[in-house]
């Protein structure tokens, strides 16, 4: 009979300290798996909003935010100039501000996010009912609804809305509202439930800012040419135009993890040792009550034949089977944990509806894996030792006196 073998009749023989290991070991292995996809599932997830629509470096007048620092000016020429480099397929500027919009007279008008870009072949949202805005740099008279705005205000792709804009200028929420018609619905990446986001062409929000002559941008998104990496695309750029900043999506996720999302992995940090002491020290407890109610027993068997190697390894499986078990039932049980959490995370204001705490990972998975094996064998390292320092004799006389 092999040392699996023999462990395994072990474990069967007391199933109530078996089972209380298993369980004990699953829960704290589910924990385990979940704060492991929380170390690195917001970077991923983030880095998946960033990579949508093939846009691989974003460019801004300064290190500052978008939306919170100069524009870059001429844009019309600065975009075509980006666009003809020989690493760039695709430069698409982009404008950001607010608005308000009224379905009806009378009514409370609804602030929402506001959006420019022209027409290309990537656009930085996703048609879900209708059609996009049409043109590349004229006016259409269009505009986009994501499905919270266009359920308040009741307008469907055909109707029209009037839009007031707020473009940061002196006096602009004085400027009369313009009539757009609503070309369809999109998706907008970084919209959380409650968002409400408009987007039009860059001469149609021009208008409605009451700028039309102006020629700016918040920021330009490149799409990098086949072929060319993200990284030799923002040098292209940099040595072309040192004027601006430019920095890839790689570099944004970098900031963020070092600033926003340190402090999850913190958080995933410390629970992640809490979990494995706990663990250590359930199968170190589990382990060392079996081997002293059974040194009888091991003394026995010593004094029959078997080696101080073949007992120590059958402690040593014994906790593999403990620990292996419960990690078993910890992947779908942390999975599911997971779910739940991220749907509690996801709640949090202003956290985009498409932007998930928890991503599967196979390295998250190969690391569990690793933990546990390594704590059931520091657990099992005490008790080894019991059974292979057992005096034989001294033990077989105390259990025939007691």
């Amino acid at each position: 009979m092999n040392a699996l073998v023999f462990a395994w009749r072990g474990l069967v023989r007391q199933p109530a300290r078996a089972v209380l290991g298993i369980v004990g070991v699953a829960a704290a292995s589910a924990l385990l798996i979940d704060m492991l996809l929380l170390s690195r599932g917001l970077m991923l997830s983030m880095q998946d909003l960033l990579d949508r629509g093939g846009f691989s470096v974003r460019v801004t007048a300064t290190e500052a935010l978008p939306g919170t620092g100069p524009r870059i000016g001429q844009i019309s020429e600065t975009a075509a100039a980006i666009a003809a480099l020989a690493a760039v397929d695709e430069a698409v500027p982009l404008r950001l501000a607010a608005a308000e919009i009224a379905s009806d007279e009378g009514t409370e008008p609804l602030f929402v996010s506001f959006f420019a870009a022209d027409s290309s072949h990537r656009r930085p949202w996703t048609i879900v009912d209708g059609r996009d805005v049409a043109g590349s740099g004229a006016s259409t008279g269009e505009v986009l609804l994501n499905r919270q705005l266009a359920d308040l205000l009741g307008r469907r792709p055909g109707q029209a809305v009037k839009v007031r804009a707020s473009c940061g200028a002196a006096g602009a929420s004085t400027l009369p509202p313009i009539v757009l018609n609503v070309a369809g619905i999109a998706e907008f990446p970084f919209d959380d439930p409650s968002q409400l986001s408009a987007a039009t062409t860059l001469s149609d929000a021009m208008h409605a800012c009451g700028d039309d002559r102006q020629d700016d941008a918040d920021l330009i998104l490149v799409a990098g040419a086949e072929g060319a990496g993200a990284e030799s695309v923002r040098r292209a750029i940099q040595q072309s135009r040192p004027d601006l900043h430019a920095v890839t999506n790689d570099e944004v996720v970098a900031r963020l993890q070092r600033a926003e999302f340190s402090y999850f992995r913190q958080i995933s940090a410390v629970l992640v040792a809490v979990t494995l002491s706990f663990a250590f020290l359930l199968i170190a407890v589990l382990l060392t009550v079996s081997v002293n109610q059974r040194l009888g027993e091991i003394a026995a068997l010593r004094a029959l034949g078997f080696s101080q190697r073949r007992v120590v390894a059958d402690v040593i499986c014994e906790s593999a089977l403990i620990v292996g078990l419960g990690g078993a039932l910890a992947l779908p049980l942390g999975l599911a944990l997971a779910r739940w959490l991220d749907r509690i995370l996801k709640a949090m204001p202003g956290v985009p509806s498409e932007l998930h705490f928890f991503i599967f990972q196979p390295r998250a998975v190969a690391v569990h894996i690793g933990l546990l094996a390594a704590t059931a064998i520091l657990a099992a390292l005490y008790p080894m030792r019991i059974v292979a320092r057992l005096p034989i004799a001294a033990t077989l006389r105390k259990e025939v006196v007691s």
